[in-house]
C-alpha cells in the first residue's frame, strides 16, 4: 500500500488531471544555481520541471547565476531569466554558483510578487531566495538533489558529515515543503529531523535515451566491433563516484573480456587525473543532448559504482538506453530494478558483490541484453507529465495555505 504523501493536504484541490486543467495558472520562481547546458542531474532535472510548467501554460521566473560574461537573460512566452552574478565552483570549468543576492530578489519579487518560489540548491543564491521569499511571507518549497554530507568521507573530513548536515537541516525546515524522489531518501531525511519532507518521483526522456540512437560508427572510435563489450560509466568525475571501485569491477571484466572497452563520459576535477589512469579506458569528456544518447546507446553495460546518490538520473537514463546495468541496491536503482531480473544489483557498498555482477555480464552478453531489455521496457513508462503534474499540485497547496503533511509515513 503506498503511504501518504505531502499530496494529502493537496487532495482537495486535485481529484484528475480535468481539476489541473480548470486552475488558473501559476507564477513561480524557480531558484537554481545550475542550469543546462551546464550537464548535471539538477540542471537536467530542473529543465524538465521547467519546460513542463511552461507547458501547462503556468509563468515560470528562473533565478539562476549568470554562466558566462555574454550570458543574456531570456524573454520569452511564459518564461524569463533573472541572472544573478555568478561565482565560479574550483575545479569545475564552466560551472557557477550564484553571488548572494537577497536584497535584489527581494526588491524583484516586491515589485512582481510569484505565487511560490522554488530553490533547488542550497548554494548562496538558493539560501538568499529562502531569506527573501520569508521577508515577503511568500510560500517555499525546497528539493534535496545532493547528499552533501555524505561526500565528506571522500575528501579526507568525514568529521564534516553532522555539522554538513545540520546546515543543509536548517535550510529545508524554513521551507514550507522539501521535495525527494524515492520514499528511501525520505526516510533518511526523517531520521536526521527533517520536516515537512514528501516524495515527488522524477521520470525520463525515453524519446531521447533510445536503443535506436546505438552508432556502429561511433563504437569503430572506441576500436568496438559488433561483439566487442563496451561498458559506460556517465558520471561527474569527482571523488565521490567512486571511480577507483569502477575501475577494479573493469579490470576483472578485461581478465575475462580482454576486449572489453571502457568508456567515461561527463567532466569534473579529477578529469586529468582519469586521462592519465590509462587502463585501456577511453575519457570521452562531457557530451549533451543527442550525442550523449548515441554515447549511451553504443554501449552494452553500464556500471554505476557511486554510493553517494541522491537519486542518480543515469541509472534511469541508462534504462531507457536499453544497458544491462551493475549498480549498488539504492536509489532509483532500488526503486525500478530488480536483481536478476532487470539489473544486477549489489546489496549496498558491497564491493565484492559489484565486482561479481560486472564479471557476470562481461562473461554473458545475452543476459546483458535482456537486462537492458527489460529495464528499457520500465523506462519506457516513466514520463514527465504526470511528474510535473505532482509537483504543480504540490505548490498549489502551499499558495492555498494548505496544513503541511507530517514527513512521509515509511
Amino acid at each position: 500500500m503506498k503511504s501518504a504523501t505531502i499530496l494529502d493536504s493537496a487532495s482537495a484541490h486535485l481529484s484528475s488531471a480535468a481539476s489541473l486543467a480548470s486552475q488558473p495558472p501559476l507564477r513561480i520562481a524557480v531558484v537554481t544555481e545550475t542550469y543546462p547546458p551546464e550537464v548535471n542531474g539538477v540542471a537536467r532535472t530542473m529543465q524538465m520541471i521547467v519546460d513542463g510548467l511552461r507547458r501547462r501554460r503556468h509563468s515560470v521566473e528562473l533565478v539562476r547565476p549568470r554562466q558566462h560574461r555574454a550570458d543574456r537573460a531570456a524573454r520569452e512566452e511564459c518564461f524569463e531569466e533573472l541572472l544573478r552574478p555568478g561565482i565560479p565552483v574550483p575545479g569545475y570549468k564552466g560551472l557557477h554558483v550564484g553571488a548572494p543576492s537577497r536584497r535584489a530578489l527581494r526588491d524583484a519579487w516586491r515589485r512582481t510578487p510569484p505565487d511560490v518560489v522554488h530553490i533547488a540548491t542550497e548554494g548562496p543564491l538558493g539560501w538568499s531566495a529562502l531569506a527573501a521569499a520569508r521577508d515577503l511571507g511568500l510560500p517555499v518549497v525546497t528539493d534535496f538533489h545532493t547528499n552533501f554530507h555524505d561526500y565528506s568521507a571522500h575528501y579526507g573530513a568525514a568529521w564534516l558529515a553532522r555539522p554538513v548536515a545540520a546546515f543543509l537541516r536548517r535550510f529545508h525546515n524554513r521551507a514550507d515543503a522539501t521535495l525527494v524522489p524515492t520514499d528511501e531518501l525520505a526516510q533518511h531525511l526523517d531520521a536526521l529531523r527533517f520536516e515537512r519532507v514528501g516524495v515527488v518521483e522524477r521520470a525520463v526522456d525515453a524519446r531521447t535515451f533510445n536503443p535506436e540512437r546505438r552508432s556502429e560508427a561511433l563504437r569503430a572510435r572506441w576500436d568496438a566491433g559488433p561483439d566487442t563489450p563496451v561498458v559506460m560509466c556517465v558520471s561527474r568525475f569527482a571523488k565521490e563516484k567512486n571511480y577507483p571501485l569502477l575501475f577494479e569491477a573493469f579490470q576483472a571484466m578485461r581478465a575475462v573480456r580482454p576486449d572489453a572497452r571502457l568508456v567515461l563520459v561527463g567532466d569534473g576535477p579529477l578529469e586529468a587525473r582519469l586521462r592519465r589512469a590509462n587502463i585501456g579506458h577511453i575519457v570521452a569528456g562531457r557530451k549533451e543532448d543527442d550525442e550523449l544518447a548515441a554515447h549511451y546507446a553504443s554501449a552494452d553495460v553500464f556500471l554505476f559504482a557511486s554510493t553517494t546518490e541522491t537519486y542518480g538520473n543515469v541509472t534511469l537514463e541508462a534504462m531507457a538506453s536499453g544497458l544491462g546495468i551493475v549498480a549498488f541496491d539504492y536509489a532509483a536503482a532500488r526503486r525500478y530494478l530488480r536483481h536478476g531480473e532487470s539489473a544486477l544489483l549489489a546489496p549496498f557498498r558491497d564491493r565484492d558483490a559489484f565486482i561479481e555482477a560486472a564479471v557476470m555480464l562481461a562473461r554473458d552478453r545475452e543476459l546483458a541484453r535482456s537486462l537492458g531489455m527489460r529495464a528499457r521496457a520500465i523506462a519506457a513508462e516513466l514520463s514527465w507529465e504526470p511528474v510535473v503534474d505532482e509537483f504543480v499540485a504540490v505548490l498549489r497547496a502551499k499558495c492555498a495555505g494548505a496544513t503541511p503533511a507530517s514527513p512521509r509515513e515509511l
